[in-house]
């Protein structure tokens, strides 16, 4: 009854064409199949219903039976309210509307039973319930109700035109109603049976109306693991089917590139990490499939030499190579680093960015094509159409959560043949959340700081202490060392009382005047050219102090600055906290970074506080990150967007079931890689649902 389930909600008894059209916009939800996995996020517990007399203002929402003895309107203008005087026979409590007075009046008649529900209240010194939940309760009797009932998320806006969760609970009892057959089951019977599921129509109808908190319970595990399970099989068939129809250039050699590199300009040893790294990627580079491989590593743990290596083995095989970074700043930092690298070494590397001269451009798309320039570093100018690669043998995608798919593939397309590919990010993923936003790439991890760093110590001022901050400002400078401030807007909001660019800049002035104190300033309105020469300056050594907005959050690498203050720090997100940090703690001496914050700080802001004081492992940081946050506000993944909707499960919460379900899918595939055997009919038939209509960008990173 496929054809039944996508039927547009507009025809279910209720609804109509113009509340679809809210419905639609608010909450997404067009057809049956829609509404029927819009599912509760909590319950409450309907059964207990209080006598009038036993009303307290402390307790929750409450469930009382009486009637209306009549109606009164109190207060004036804004204040102007309607009260119901509600009794039973323990006594009478107020009933409360500010709106919607006529249809009240109209629809709940005085002297008729009425079940109501909602907060008790108090006002001058008399139990009330304002706005109440309120229902003949010969009309509860008739509908399908559940001793547990579920709450809906809404929205303001539906709950003005009285679609809030009670309502739409009327729906979902009158489409379930509708439904006299059976709903195709999308599990094949074995895995029901095998891994003890409950059926899927038993687990639809007890999700929306359970009976006991056991049928809740089993319902959501069942429906999570086919939402978890649907994503890991996609992911690892992606995987697979990239395995077989791209089998990669053979890197063969390590050469002369390689090995001048490794021996003589070797900036330090590897550390351990970075050698089970190289292995890894080596045995990619080698093995005739197409390498696809996520680099995580923490600020500064060396990835971009990891990078380069690698680069350097497809330069010996007779191949290019080039990375791509999301901002000019970094593109340039990676095309330093690198040259000053290859110092003395017969390699050709160029930058390419939005703002590069037209000369320059030309003589790299002609030194592409006869294949005398090796490496190419740069911005979003890469996927450029008239960059044209001759031998495109690697590609080096850095931070690429900030490239959308679609750029990303543009990149991967620039070859004739598949480039191998070696995605980097220094945003640390929590496993459940790279099991499931990379689940089809290989992962390599570096997690050790190479030798000599020593670890940045964090420490949390609030605004009181400002002038015992600025005391420590003057004594790092003092000792040569230089210093970030870095502030979340450049202007001053209205809604936003946080530090302000523009505010700081004005009191930094005063609090380190000139000529003994020299300040830059950089944010991301400047003009490239402006921005440069701020950075330059600081560069070099002749500014103290650098301000800045987040634009210095990634490609920045300045050693002898040892200090970052980070103003209205309960405004920043814990990854972002995190990669701003690791701008300092790159040279020798001791770092710091300093947490300012206003005095009053919400739960959860605090929380995030005290884990960025409390440690520097990035892993760490970013699972809780993902538990105080979730992963559509994890940085990084809201600008490309997860991949898919989850309807019930969280990857914050249910990494087991994750884990449980991809071994599952996995052994499916090892067993039946295109899902043609018989037993797996269902499986297939649902992988072509949910999936085909979706643009594959399967064989990029």
């Amino acid at each position: 009854m496929h054809d039944f389930l996508e039927t547009s909600i507009t025809y279910l008894p209720g609804v109509g064409p113009k509340r679809a059209e809210l419905i639609n916009s608010e909450l997404g939800i067009y057809t049956y199949r829609d509404l029927l996995w819009h599912f509760p996020y909590k319950y409450i517990d309907r059964t207990k219903f209080y006598r009038i007399s036993e009303l307290d203002p402390d307790l929750p929402n409450v469930q009382i039976k009486g009637k209306i003895a009549g109606y009164s309107t109190e207060g004036r203008g804004t204040g102007k309210r309607l009260v119901a005087d509600f009794r039973d026979e323990s006594g009478s409590v107020k009933l409360v509307w500010f709106r919607g007075v006529r249809w009240i009046t109209q629809t709940y008649t005085p002297g008729t039973e009425y079940i109501v529900f909602g907060k008790p209240g108090i006002f001058n010194g008399m139990i009330n319930i304002i706005h109440p939940e309120i229902e003949s309760a010969g009309k509860a009797a008739e509908r399908l109700v559940s001793a547990l009932q579920a709450q809906y998320s809404t929205t303001e806006k539906l709950k003005d035109h009285f679609l809030g969760s009670k309502a739409i609970g009327r729906l979902m009892g009158t489409l379930i109603k509708q439904m006299t057959f059976r709903i195709p089951e999308s599990l094949p019977p074995w895995m029901l049976a095998k891994y003890k599921l409950t059926d899927l129509n038993e687990a639809l109808r007890n999700i929306h109306f359970p009976s006991v908190p056991e049928e809740i319970e089993k319902a959501r595990y069942r429906l999570k693991f086919e939402e978890l399970f649907y994503i890991q099989l996609n992911l690892l068939r992606f995987r697979n089917n990239r395995i077989r129809k791209y089998k990669g250039f053979v890197f063969s050699t390590v050469g002369e590139k390689f090995n001048t590199f490794y021996f003589n300009n070797l900036p330090f040893e590897l550390t351990t990490a970075q050698k089970k790294v190289m292995k890894e990627i080596r045995k990619d580079l080698g093995s005739g499939r197409q390498m696809n491989r996520l680099l995580q590593g923490d600020v500064g743990s060396g990835k971009t030499l990891v990078a380069l290596m690698s680069m350097l083995i497809a330069i010996d095989n007779g191949y290019q190579a080039c990375i791509m970074a999301p901002t000019e700043i970094l593109a340039a930092q990676h095309f330093e680093t690198i040259t000053k690298m290859l110092k003395g070494m017969d390699m050709k590397v160029h930058l390419l960015t939005g703002s590069s001269r037209k000369s320059l451009r030309k003589e790299i798309e002609e030194s592409l094509l006869d294949r005398s320039l090796n490496i190419l570093i740069g911005t979003h100018a890469l996927i450029e159409e008239n960059v044209r690669f001759d031998n495109l043998g690697l590609v080096v995608i850095d931070e690429q959560h900030r490239f959308g798919v679609e750029q990303r593939a543009k990149l991967w397309q620039k070859s004739l043949n598949p480039p191998h590919v070696l995605v980097m990010t220094a945003t640390p993923i929590p496993r459940t959340l790279a099991m499931t936003l990379y689940g089809d790439l290989d992962v390599s991890v570096i997690d050790e700081l190479p030798p000599g760093r020593i670890p940045v110590r964090t420490m949390h001022y609030p605004e009181s202490q400002r002038n015992k901050v600025f005391g420590f400002l003057r004594s790092q400078i003092a000792g040569g060392r230089q210093v970030y401030i870095v502030y979340p807007l450049i202007k001053e909001s209205e809604k936003m009382d946080y530090k302000d660019l523009e505010d700081g800049w004005d009191t930094i002035s005063r609090v380190f005047p000139p000529p003994e104190y020299c300040i830059s300033v950089v944010h991301g309105r400047m003009t490239p050219a402006v921005k440069e020469a701020s950075m330059n300056l600081f560069r070099e050594g002749k500014a103290h102090i650098l301000i800045a907005t987040t634009v210095i959050e990634v490609g920045v690498d300045i050693p002898n600055a040892s200090v970052m203050v980070i103003e209205s720090a309960e405004r920043f997100g814990l990854s972002q906290l995190h990669q701003l940090r690791g701008r300092v703690g790159r040279g020798a001496e001791q770092s710091y970074c300093i947490l300012m914050t206003s005095g009053k700080l919400s739960k959860e802001a605090a929380a995030r506080i005290e884990v960025m004081v409390k440690t520097n492992d990035g892993f760490e940081i970013a699972e809780t990150d993902l538990q105080l946050r979730g992963p559509g506000d994890i940085e990084g993944t809201q600008q490309s967007g997860i991949p898919f909707d989850l309807k019930i499960s969280s990857l914050s919460r249910d990494g087991q079931v994750i884990e449980y379900v991809r071994n599952i899918a996995g052994e499916i595939l090892e067993n039946d890689p295109l899902l043609e055997k018989n037993e797996n009919s269902i499986l297939a038939a649902e992988m072509k649902r949910l999936f085909s209509k979706k643009q594959s960008w399967s064989n990029i990173s």
